[in-house]
């Protein structure tokens, strides 16, 4: 470890210790930033807190010395959940592999975890998820960490960063097709909440599709939760490419 790499470590540790507070403030999980980091060399994993606050002397690695870790950066645990999800059904361990999928409490954050994971960081493998709405947030905090992308989508797919249209929910509505997301649900025990979701006035003009990824939103958890379900029922033949293309990545 050079010097240089050294003086590194203490500031990265304090920024994984702010992300970890952001992301629970968020209402999501830090647990996988931990996992990751302590992977990368910011200090052991599963110590209850954010990585490096209270390992063994020695855990903590240069910066820029991530290895064969590779981060996904995503917006929120309903991604998480669905990459997770599919990926344990094509037989992969990603947390095994060293691929850890980090949940940043929104879109905007992703400056700051680029800067702890990024080449300027500890140099991991890197890759990425967003909504179509968060495009530019995404191509400016690749741009600032100097990761510039090229032109278009195609640019930010060369560095493993990939754009749902419209959502992640959105893209698995349409690979599964209406019927089979009403199915889901009915299995569930929530089609006629559903139902009364859709006679809402502010609903009942919406196409079938729109209404069934709002309804995923509208309380604590449901999304998280239909992120497996609907991951867990895809033709694995008719996976989203946006999802497909990222653990292609990694």
């Amino acid at each position: 470890m050079d010097d240089q790499s050294l003086a590194r470590v203490p500031d990265l540790l304090a920024r994984v210790a702010y992300l970890a507070a952001v992301t629970e403030a968020a209402g999501g999980s830090s647990a996988a930033l931990a996992a990751a980091a302590a992977q990368a060399g910011a200090g052991p994993a599963g110590s209850g807190g954010p990585a490096g606050s209270g390992g063994p002397a020695g855990s903590a690695g240069p910066a820029g010395s991530g290895g064969s870790c590779a981060v996904v950066l995503v917006e929120g645990m309903s991604d998480q959940s669905a990459l997770a999800t599919l990926a344990g059904r094509r037989g992969r361990d990603l947390s095994g592999e060293g691929v850890f999928v980090v949940p940043m409490g929104g879109a905007t954050n992703i400056g700051h975890f680029l800067e702890v994971f990024g080449p300027r960081g500890f140099g991991v493998r890197l890759a990425g998820l967003c909504d179509e709405g968060e495009e530019p947030a995404f191509r400016r905090g690749l741009e600032r960490a100097g990761l510039a992308p090229g032109p278009g989508r195609a640019g930010l797919e060369r560095l493993g960063f990939f754009v749902c249209v419209t959502d992640l929910e959105d893209e698995l509505i349409r690979s599964l097709g209406v019927a089979a997301t009403e199915q889901l649900i009915e299995a569930q025990g929530e089609l006629g909440p559903f139902r009364t979701f859709a006679k809402q006035p502010a609903q009942r003009a919406r196409p079938r599709e729109r209404q069934l990824r709002r309804f995923m939103g509208t309380r604590s958890g449901r999304k998280i939760h239909y992120g497996q379900v609907l991951a867990g029922a895809l033709d694995l033949t008719q996976v989203p490419r946006p999802l497909a293309g990222v653990l292609a990545h990694v």
